[in-house]
């Protein structure tokens, strides 16, 4: 006999098992969950996340029944072995936005850009300027800037503008004003000043430029102190030698004494104390090396019992000095008497001079 429900119910309804509620409060479905789990909070059991994969569903949610139970994404993905399985079993029980794993990935090599760049066409005007011995590079830029320059009748002025290399280049009225404005001076320089930068308890010999001890204020024109501005040394000279030392504003000068292509000899008598031999001699003139490098050939030669002339057409640091080393003398004195051909002469021992019109290295 069928069991009467009691007098307050209502009529039995069917329960559906996993049957999706109407959307909660807020407009939001809570997919896969019922009510009454909702309400009550039964136990339940669910696998734990694997780590490193992310979710869609909140914290507490569950997926819908059609999806694939967690313990059977765990068992589909790892086999007893303990061995990952690759293909389409592991990839179907992977959550979604996981990447299966796979090969790592070897980047395609990529064309060089700048290999594929065409290469721009021409020299630099700087550049070419500089090697007809215009001005120097530095100088070319400052005076391109201006607008001083014409290559085949056109202004430029425009830094790093190309040309072809045959091209005419002409310099402004103002820049050939300039380049007459720029001064060059020699100096004899005494013992105890350096060339160049200044050293630790000694001076630069660019001190010694002042009206003072100016040789020729008479005859030349005036000292300014406009010209120390970018006044700096064409050449080095150790700071224990004495003789000629240059200093100039133009850069084409200074190109032309101590550029890597320069061809302006200088000349030196030097003091030693040794013995040297015809061999020894022979090795002075061609045929040593400093620092790995072999010297560019030099003339060498006996001007008395214990001086000697060298003529060179490099300057290496300390180099003289060290080429006598080499044939087993020792430098006891060393003077510079000539660059190109522009002499010492009779210039007093730390004075000087302007570099005359008439004059050139």
């Amino acid at each position: 006999m069928a069991r009467k429900p009691p007098p307050d119910a209502g009529p039995a309804q069917p329960v559906e098992e996993n049957h999706a509620l109407p959307p909660a409060e807020g407009g939001r479905r809570v997919l896969g969950v019922r009510r009454t789990e909702r309400e009550e909070g039964p136990a339940r059991s669910e696998a734990p996340r694997r780590s490193g994969v992310r979710t869609r569903f909140k914290p507490g949610g569950l997926k819908p029944a059609s999806a694939t139970p967690a313990g059977a994404v765990e068992a589909s993905a790892k086999p007893a072995s303990g061995k990952r399985v690759a293909g389409k079993a592991a990839s179907q029980g992977r959550p979604d936005g996981a990447r299966p794993a796979g090969p790592k990935r070897v980047p395609a090599s990529r064309p060089d850009p700048v290999a594929e760049r065409p290469q721009p066409e021409g020299v630099r005007l700087s550049k070419v300027m500089a090697e007809r011995g215009l001005c120097s590079r530095r100088e070319a830029d400052a005076i391109i800037e201006r607008g001083w320059v014409f290559v085949e009748g056109e202004r430029i002025s425009e830094l790093g503008t190309r040309i072809d290399p045959g091209a005419r280049i002409e310099l402004a009225p103002e820049a050939q004003k300039r380049q007459a404005g720029q001064v060059t001076i020699l100096l004899h320089k005494p013992v105890g000043y350096v060339s160049g930068q200044p050293e630790p308890g000694f001076e630069p010999a660019v001190v010694l430029i002042g009206p003072d001890n100016q040789h020729d204020r008479k005859t030349a024109q005036r000292f300014h102190p406009s010209h120390l501005y970018g006044l700096a040394p064409a050449g080095r000279l150790d700071i224990d030698s004495t003789g000629l030392l240059v200093l100039t504003q133009n850069g084409r000068i200074a190109r032309r004494l101590i550029g890597e292509d320069s061809k302006v000899d200088k000349e030196y008598l030097v003091r030693v104390a040794g013995h040297l031999d015809e061999p020894g001699l022979a090795l002075l003139n061609h045929g040593l090396e400093l620092d790995g490098r072999k010297l560019r050939p030099a003339k060498v030669e006996w001007v008395n019992d214990d001086q000697l002339r060298f003529v060179l057409r490099e300057g290496r640091k300390r180099q003289i000095r060290r080429m006598c080393e080499l044939v087993g003398l020792r430098v006891v004195g060393l003077k510079r008497v000539r660059i190109g051909r522009v002499m010492l002469g009779d210039l007093p021992l730390g004075e000087w001079r302007y570099l005359r019109p008439d004059e050139e290295f």
